[in-house]
Formats: C-alpha cells, structure tokens, sequence
C-alpha cells in the first residue's frame, strides 16, 4: 500500500510504502511517541489535579482546625468565668454562715441556754443506715457540690436560729405572763393570805388573797401580761378585774373604785387596770389581790416578792 505525499512548495509528489517493514517500524515507533507523550501529559495533568485537591483539603482542614482551636478558647474563658463566679458566691455564702454562727453563737450566750442543745461551732448531729451496694470513692472537689453542702449548712443554721428564736420568744412570754410583783405602787399589806378573823363578823375564816391598803383613787396595776376575763361587779368583791394570764394563772384585784379596762382587752405587766376603791364587802380602801394557779388560790406572796 502507497501513500502519497504532496507538497506544496516543490508541487513535487512523494510516496510511502506502507508495505515495506521499515516503514511500519517508524510509523509505530511515531505513534507510540504520542501516545506515550499524551499518557505522560495525562498523567501529569491527573497528578496535578489530585495535588490541587489534596492541598485545598489541607487548607480547609487547618481553617476548621483553627476554628476548633478557637472556640475551645472561648470555651475556657467562659467555664474560668463560671468558676470566678462560683467562688465569689462561694466565698459570700460562707461570709454568711460565719455570721449566723456568731450571731447564734451570741444568742446561746444571752439566752443563757446549754451549748449542746445549741452548738454552732459544729453541723448538728446525723446518721443512718449504710446505703446498698458500694460507694463512691471522693473526687476533684467540685464547686456546684460544695456551693450546694454549704446552702445546705446554712438551712440548717437558719433551722437552729430559728428553734433558738422559739425559745427565747416562749422564755420571754412565759416570763411576761408569770405573775410577779406587787399590784400598787404604794401601800402596805394590811391581811395576809390564810386563816384570820372576819372583819365584819369576828368568826374564823380563810383569807385566799392579800389586802393592800393604800389611797382611794390610787392606781392598781396588772402583775403580769394577759387578757382581762372579768371587769364589773362581782357578790363581795365589789367592782372587779380578773385576769387570764395563761399557764393555769388567773389573778384578781377585788373591791376597786373604778375599772379601766374591759373584758377582751390586752394588758401588760404593770398597765393600770383600776383604781383603789372600797366597794363590795370592805371596810376601807385597800386593793384583794388574788393568784389563782389551775384552779385553786395560793399564797400570793411568793409572788410577790419574787
């Protein structure tokens, strides 16, 4: 087989054998040369392609890394600024404690109440059953934990002060309402609690209270505080004030000139409740004092001078 060349500057034509096996060498030797050069170029290309690739994943791969890096900061900064605060709570949580263990302490001291029943230098006393299965071994102190134990120290102070409070508030009240001192400012004790002699018939006869003699008009003067349950005129008493002062104590003041107070009213110790007077069965101005403790008359005298 010819191929035949023409050229266009000489006008002359060539031709190529393609029978002879010289000519088929060189033919196939030129088409493996390009072929190898395009696998070569494709290669290349395909090689390039790939490096492109791997180094923009690169590139990506360090930005989201650097992103990573980034908010594991902020990260820090916030839990460091969590902990800031946790500890300044922490450490005013227990500023307070220490001044409720003072002040406790303070009012142990002025109640005049044992230390043991009311010890704030120590979490009060519990116990329990052992829990099932084992226990879990302590770890790195941890700021909610504590910040809860020491919320929870101060419940119970305030639980205490709170049981220290009653005490002294029911002390004070049973103080106020237990009768003591004399009904009047002046006077004297002109008949004792007891057996004497009638002063009206001269017969024998138990006296349940004590007589203060003193001036008309003069004021006569609660023993304690309480509620008035009697004030008006009562058989032999005359006009009357009879007070409630809770407890089993109940004391009167007989034979009175004028009451100032009424029935339902809140007295105080020491708040005038009448005025000196003779009326009922008396046979001159002078005030019946009378305590009367769960029902019966006793001597009021122990009572007076307490």
């Amino acid at each position: 087989m010819n191929v035949i060349f023409l050229s266009r500057r000489k006008g002359k034509a060539r031709q190529l054998n393609l029978g002879r096996p010289l000519t088929l060498s060189i033919i196939g030797g030129v088409t493996l040369a390009v072929l190898g050069s395009i696998f070569a170029l494709g290669l290349q290309l395909g090689r390039g392609s790939h490096q492109r690739s791997v180094l923009g994943e690169t590139v990506r791969f360090g930005s989201a890394l650097a992103d990573q890096k980034q908010q594991i900061a902020d990260l820090k900064q916030q839990v460091q600024l969590r902990v800031d605060a946790m500890a300044m709570r922490l450490g005013e949580v227990n500023a307070h404690v220490i001044r409720i263990d003072a002040l406790g302490k303070r009012l142990t001291e002025m109640a005049d109440i044992d230390s043991r029943e009311f010890n704030f230098d120590r979490d009060p006393p519990r116990g329990g059953p052992e829990a099932d299965g084992e226990g879990v071994s302590a770890q790195i102190p941890d700021l909610t934990l504590m910040l809860t134990q020491l919320e929870q120290r101060v419940d119970l102070r305030e639980s205490q002060l709170s049981a220290l409070e009653n005490v002294i508030l029911a002390r004070e009240l049973k103080e106020e309402i237990h009768p003591e001192g004399r009904p009047v400012a002046n006077g004297f004790i002109s008949s004792y609690f007891g057996e004497r002699s009638d002063p009206f018939d001269g017969r024998e006869a138990f006296h349940k209270g004590v007589d203060f003699a003193g001036a008309a008009g003069s004021k006569v003067m609660a023993v304690a505080a309480g509620v008035v349950t009697w004030a008006g005129e009562r058989s032999g008493f005359g006009k009357l004030i009879e007070i409630n002062h809770g407890d089993g104590y109940v004391t009167r003041y007989a034979h009175n000139e004028r009451t100032l107070v009424s029935v339902g009213e809140t007295v105080k110790r020491g708040e005038p409740v009448a005025l000196m007077g003779s009326t009922g069965r008396s046979t001159g101005p002078h005030v019946h004092f009378e305590v009367v403790h769960n029902g019966r008359q006793v001597d009021p005298l122990s009572y007076i001078g307490r």
